[in-house]
């Protein structure tokens, strides 16, 4: 009879576990943890339950399991023995490509050069080519893997958000699109002025007015400069919205979905105007007589707080 209860487990122990190479769990008790699986679709019971009593309880967070297909007693093991396979990495909103993969090589232990190069050669964008967003990098990726990586999300979200308006890809459009999206992103002082700092936009270029946002100039190593007057007449690109009409060649910076969004949904106004007020925020305004009045409003709070 034990024999025949040995031959059977050892039969149940050889047959193959699917899913992915990397799983997040929850932190739960062992049912708990039998639950997550069978809800990510792993074939899992009550005899895994007690096999993992007996070999230890699985980690929680990200864990890499390293292939997708596993005997079922490694799949058990490497649950309670695999280390997290991923680095956590965070592209801030209106941060632009050059300054974010010089921290992802610090983090990551990369080459800055290298991963620029891949970007270059791999990216359909001069700029936000990589949505602004977290992710959990798996952490045997080399530069092109990691820049792949990467990419293969954002396109597949900005893919998405293109078929649900329009539904085309067109990456000549989308292109002009993130750049809109991202002057929102370096202007926009929350997320509730974005439709408002769009409609500014879209506006002046309406009536061939230039932008002159200082927001465009802060792209590339030039992310968190100060735009001085200097800087604005020395600046020959075509992201110095002082001197050129229309839009820059490229987007600014990495955009977040609140700014794509903002983009293609700006608010209806006539709005050609606004300036960050004494609260950190903006006050908007349809001419120019409004403009400087708001100008001058903030002037005398600033003087008042200097009493």
């Amino acid at each position: 009879m034990v024999l025949f209860i040995l031959i059977g487990l050892l039969f149940y122990l050889s047959i193959p576990v699917e899913g992915k190479k990397n799983i997040h769990l929850e932190p739960a008790s062992i049912s708990g943890i039998i639950t997550q699986l069978s809800q990510k679709g792993y074939e899992v019971g009550s005899i895994d339950k007690y096999l993992m009593v007996a070999i230890g309880k699985p980690q929680h967070g990200w864990v890499y399991l390293g292939k997708k297909k596993l005997h079922r007693l490694d799949f058990l093991i490497r649950l309670t023995s695999a280390r997290s396979g991923f680095h956590k990495v965070t592209l801030l909103p209106g941060e632009t490509t050059v300054i974010f993969l010089r921290q992802l090589a610090a983090q990551l232990g990369l080459s800055e050069a290298k991963l620029m190069k891949q970007y270059r050669a791999q990216s359909a964008f001069a700029e936000a080519g990589i949505l602004a967003e977290s992710y959990h990098v798996p952490s045997t990726l080399k530069e092109k893997g990691v820049i792949r990586y990467l990419l293969k999300y954002s396109t597949g979200v900005y893919k998405k958000l293109s078929m649900d308006l329009a539904d085309v890809w067109d990456i000549k459009g989308w292109n002009r699109l993130l750049t809109v999206a991202s002057i929102i992103q370096k202007e926009a002082a929350n997320k509730a002025e974005m439709p408002l700092v769009a409609s500014v936009i879209y506006n002046r270029l309406q009536k061939n007015m230039r932008l002159q946002m200082d927001g465009t100039l802060n792209y590339g190593e030039y992310s968190h400069i100060k735009v001085t007057p200097k800087r604005i007449k020395g600046d020959r690109s075509s992201y110095n919205t002082y001197k050129h009409r229309g839009l820059p060649d490229a987007p600014v910076c990495a955009v977040s979905i609140d700014a794509i969004r903002a983009a293609i949904h700006p608010v209806h106004s006539k709005y050609l105007y606004f300036m960050r007020n004494s609260h950190g925020t903006h006050d908007f305004a349809q001419d120019y007589k409004t403009h400087l009045k708001n100008i001058r409003k903030k002037r005398a709070s600033n003087r008042q707080l200097k009493k």
